[in-house]
């Protein structure tokens, strides 16, 4: 018999799909003794266990199913499913704004993997373009696959490649950019671009998925839709993060690329600006400005752009009982640079205040940023703080650790200058420090209505 319809089960899930004459992708009952399921059966990851059945139910929800539990099943066979979407040519329509879209990788850009059970990406631009049509009435689409890669695996070499690809797609006269992205990693990058693409004529927006395209609660569709009104059509000139609002499929948010962090790792609206409020709410049928001030759309191409990074830089979590040698081997290894990420408003223990020094006078450039994500440091309030000061790390005020350690690395890639490095890292470029926290900037209800 062909194994092949049997596709990743084994042992006695093999043994009995055999005995009742079932095989993968079938439309199937399956009687067992809590009840009668019915679905179809679905292929198993290689590097699972031998006694499950899987059914995807008409719900579009997978279901496994102890074998030990099954009386009976009932198959229809059907065709093998292809799993593959079609390219279609994209179309052009005259009057819509002209968007590029450039893929990276994620979820927004993936599929089901059945032979391992993970998401990986697959998905070209184009497949994007094809498995959501309604992009042909917001923008004519032009697509590039830039990169194919999970957004761990973003680093300051893509970071430098988007950014000289937004030059390159500013100076064409595109309307609008949009990146797609995975969305660990995403807020790094929209930081990395924000500070090496200044002076934008019209909007950059990075958008993800948190869930993958072949989950039926997937929102990639929904925020792509949302990604390119902004990019074509909205008038915010800015790097922006564009990701759903709302429990619900209300609205999106666009965030400022230096003010958005990652909040839960499965909710789709996981996406929260700090310190802040969003700078618009976002559906297809436009864009609607939260904030008075931004910058605005223009019809020149032109762009400042300081593509550089110096990855010798790491981020130091503060903890009860911490030790010099985390320090010291830092600076062994030749790093310059080190973003703490204090306790309280922003502190660290009396015993890491020798090898602070010792960073100091090495050369190591040292800045304060906090552990309660939300607030200002202050290290002037209590004796620690200022004694930090004085051993050489600068307090960052209210930008956020991540966007610190991006923004200190692309100093670095520019001057080792401790003077030029703290006049960057202290002069605002797109709200990464504000003056101070709105009313509503804690309690900000985002996404919550």
């Amino acid at each position: 018999m062909n194994e092949d319809i049997f596709q990743g089960y084994k042992g006695k899930s093999l043994e009995i799909l055999k005995k009742y004459n079932a095989h993968v992708w079938d439309d199937a009952e399956i009687e067992t003794i809590s009840g009668k399921f019915s679905g179809k059966i679905l292929p198993r990851a290689e590097n699972t266990d031998s006694v499950h059945i899987v059914l995807k139910l008409p719900t579009g929800y997978n279901l496994g199913i102890n074998i030990h539990n099954i009386t009976s099943i009932k198959s229809t066979k059907v065709a093998q499913p292809n799993l593959k979407i079609e390219k279609k040519k994209t179309p052009y329509t005259q009057g819509l704004p002209k968007v590029k879209l450039l893929g990276t990788g994620g979820t927004i850009a993936s599929r089901l993997d059945y032979r391992t059970g993970a998401v990986v990406p697959a998905f070209s631009p184009d497949e994007l373009y094809s498995a959501v049509p309604e992009l042909a009435n917001i923008c004519n689409l032009e697509t590039e696959k830039v990169f194919a890669v999970f957004s761990e695996n973003m680093g300051h070499k893509q970071y430098i490649a988007l950014a000289h690809k937004i030059e390159e797609e500013v100076k064409k006269g595109v309307d609008g950019i949009v990146i797609a992205h995975g969305t660990d990693t995403l807020h790094h990058t929209s930081a990395a671009l924000t500070f090496m693409c200044q002076n934008l004529p019209v909007p950059v927006v990075l958008v993800g998925s948190q869930r993958s395209s072949d989950r039926p609660s997937s929102e990639a569709a929904l925020n792509l839709m949302h990604a390119t009104t902004a990019a074509g059509k909205g008038n915010i000139a800015e790097v922006l993060v564009c990701m759903l609002a709302t429990t619900s499929d209300t609205y999106g948010y666009l965030h400022k690329g230096t003010r958005v962090r990652k909040m839960h790792s499965s909710r789709r609206q996981t996406f929260r600006t700090i310190d802040d409020t969003p700078v618009a709410t976002v559906t297809v049928d436009g864009v609607r400005p939260i904030k008075e001030n931004y910058q605005v759309r223009r019809t020149d191409k032109q762009m400042k752009i300081i593509p550089t990074f110096d990855d010798r830089v790491s981020i130091l979590y503060f903890y009860p009982g911490m030790k010099p040698d985390i320090l010291d081997s830092l600076v062994d290894k030749g790093y310059k640079g080190i973003i703490w990420m204090g306790a309280g408003m922003g502190h660290i223990n009396k015993e890491m205040y020798e090898a602070v020094e010792r960073a100091h006078k090495a050369g190591i450039h040292q800045y304060m940023t906090l552990q309660t994500i939300w607030g200002h440091s202050n290290m002037l309030v209590y004796d620690s703080g200022r004694d930090a000061m004085a051993k050489g790390i600068i307090p960052c005020e209210n930008m956020l650790s991540e966007v610190a350690f991006v923004k200190l690395s692309w100093a670095l890639g520019q001057t080792q200058d401790p003077e030029e490095v703290k006049k960057i890292m202290l002069t605002p470029i797109n709200d990464e420090i504000t003056l101070r926290e709105p009313y509503n900037g804690f309690l900000v209800q985002q996404g919550e209505e």
